[in-house]
């Protein structure tokens, strides 16, 4: 764990706890919130074939993911850390121009 403190940069194992359940928070509604936006639009596993259903499926998650990181990096007092690992995963998808001033 201390590598891993060191590479990010925190301090305390307290904040590396609070870092992890940021992640799975935000891996897990945005899982729910992208299987909401496919029933929307009236694809299903079940109507459509499993290749395409998790290309449409990764094209909503990706730029969603990095949004709600930053706010709930935010909301748990943990900006600092998530803003600059948001923005870099944004730029990697393509939409690091959000970002430039």
């Amino acid at each position: 764990m201390n590598k891993l403190k060191q590479r990010w940069g925190i301090t305390s194992n307290w904040q590396l706890v609070v870092i992890f359940i940021v992640f799975a928070i935000n891996g897990s509604l945005s899982a729910k919130i992208s299987d909401y936006l496919m029933g929307l639009l009236g694809l299903t596993k079940e109507n459509l074939h499993w290749i395409p259903y998790y290309i449409i499926l990764l094209v909503l998650v990706l730029p969603l993911y990095p949004f709600m990181l930053m706010a709930f990096g935010y909301l748990f007092g943990q900006s600092g850390f998530f803003f600059p690992f948001a923005k870099k995963m944004l730029k990697s998808i393509g939409l690091g121009f959000i970002f430039k001033a």
